[in-house]
């Protein structure tokens, strides 16, 4: 994955991101953390109606768009399946196969994916999955894992939510 050509070090970013969707689907909401050296920046945003996957894969696209410059990027999630898709290729695949996880069933989520290997083109990402809500806060990776389910939470419950017009007109053609 990634870039090529810059003779400068990449700068590296340590980045955690969680999704939140209550019900699913529902009220939907994406929460992340970016940390370089000592700095670091927190996004969330909450969507009326969505998914828990599409949220997973939100707070990936925006912590990754909200990069200045292509980075050298470690990104922890709780999602294997985020994690999994990437890591083991099988979004590639998808996409490569016009977005067909096998002869008869559709991936989900195309929009997301494309984005999110898109930008791993343009940064060296590296997926990890960390257990979620662990709870042990003496873990660097775990508090930030329930920070980041903090702020997509409470981005899901405030007032004049975005709406998620791919996952919208999708339940408009399915109906």
């Amino acid at each position: 994955m990634g870039n090529s050509g810059s003779p400068q070090e990449l700068k590296k970013v340590v980045v955690y991101t969680d999704g939140s969707c209550d019900p699913n689907p529902g009220r939907g909401g994406y929460g992340a953390i970016l940390r370089f050296g000592s700095r670091e920046k927190r996004i969330s945003e909450g969507y009326k109606n969505t998914t828990s996957n599409r949220m997973e894969l939100m707070a990936v696209v925006k912590a990754l768009e909200a990069l200045a410059e292509p980075c050298r990027v470690t990104l922890y999630s709780d999602s294997k399946y985020v994690v999994n898709s990437i890591s083991k290729g099988w979004a590639r695949k998808w996409r490569d196969n016009r977005w067909m996880r096998n002869n008869k069933v559709r991936a989900e989520n195309p929009d997301l994916w494309e984005s999110i290997l898109q930008l791993c083109n343009r940064n060296e990402v590296e997926f990890e999955w960390v257990r979620s809500h662990f709870g042990d806060s003496r873990k660097e990776h775990a508090k930030y894992n329930d920070i980041c389910d903090k702020l997509a939470k409470s981005a899901r419950k405030k007032p004049n939510l975005l709406v998620d017009e791919e996952y919208e007109a999708r339940q408009q053609t399915s109906r």
